[in-house]
């Protein structure tokens, strides 16, 4: 008897591809930035200032990480966790209520058993979880939850990252693509972080959000995760709604500032 699993969408092919987008998007941001710092480097090659990965100021910033699954996408949380994971970051792992008491057990087991999850103590299984429906108010729920655990728990992070069980390949933390300015610095994500201050946001300059407005900011969901506990799709009501009038609507990527995710849902 096969498992049921979550169709997949267009929409959800275009989380993936924003998130692919964004990490592959970092290293040509880091490329502007560094540009000066190379070619002063490459006419003073005497200077001692500029020759190390990482100056007083510009230490590694930490990540936060959510990563949530659904029931059978037990083995994908493991693949993509090891793909991600950093003893310098902290993850927290979301399995809703539609997966099996067995599967979340074997999760926890698995956390609780990998040596280096164990010696940094930064990998976390969310206990109260709920059913999350896609496109569905449950998952910007779960989303806000697993970001108020992080600021309750942990206080040294500067972004939070959102990813599903499906979001893989994903770049890896360490050594991933060369830079392509003169071929001399390898890249990661931490690295291109730490180039980067602490309270950059990841939010769209403008509150013209495009096609979002009618696709996804004017129509009515119903999502039955909110009325019970049996996993099914959420459903559209024919009838659009009207855009607020007191706040206006801002979108941006799976990348959170720390000091704006306790007003951040994903949009």
């Amino acid at each position: 008897m096969r498992k049921p699993h979550r169709p997949v969408t267009g929409n959800d092919f275009l989380h993936r591809n924003k998130v692919l987008a964004l990490l592959l998007g970092l290293p040509i941001l880091a490329f502007f930035l560094l540009l000066p710092d190379l070619r002063r480097g490459r006419t003073s090659p005497n200077s001692s200032s500029g020759t190390l990965p990482f100056s007083a100021d510009r230490r590694p910033p930490k990540l936060a990480y959510l990563i949530s699954a659904t029931r059978g996408e037990g083995r994908r949380v493991k693949r993509l966790l090891k793909s991600v994971y950093h003893p310098w970051n902290y993850y927290l792992l979301h399995v809703d209520l539609a997966a099996s008491p067995e599967e979340r057990q074997d999760l926890k087991e698995y956390v609780g058993s990998e040596p280096v999850f164990v010696r940094f103590g930064n990998v976390q299984v969310v206990e109260n979880t709920e059913v999350v429906m896609v496109k569905g108010p449950t998952m910007m729920s779960s989303t806000l939850h697993a970001a108020a655990i992080l600021l309750r728990e942990v206080k040294d992070w500067s972004w939070f990252i959102n990813l599903d069980a499906a979001d893989y390949p994903l770049i890896s933390q360490d050594g991933m693509l060369p830079l392509l300015c003169y071929g001399i610095i390898k890249n990661d994500l931490i690295h291109i972080l730490s180039f980067l201050p602490r309270d950059l946001n990841f939010v769209e300059h403008t509150s013209n959000i495009g096609w979002k407005e009618h696709q996804r900011a004017r129509p009515i969901i119903v999502d039955p995760g909110l009325y019970g506990s049996d996993k099914t799709e959420v459903f559209w009501v024919k009838d659009k709604r009207s855009l607020p009038s007191s706040f206006k609507l801002f979108v941006g990527t799976v990348l959170y500032y720390k000091k704006e995710t306790p007003y951040c849902g994903h949009y």
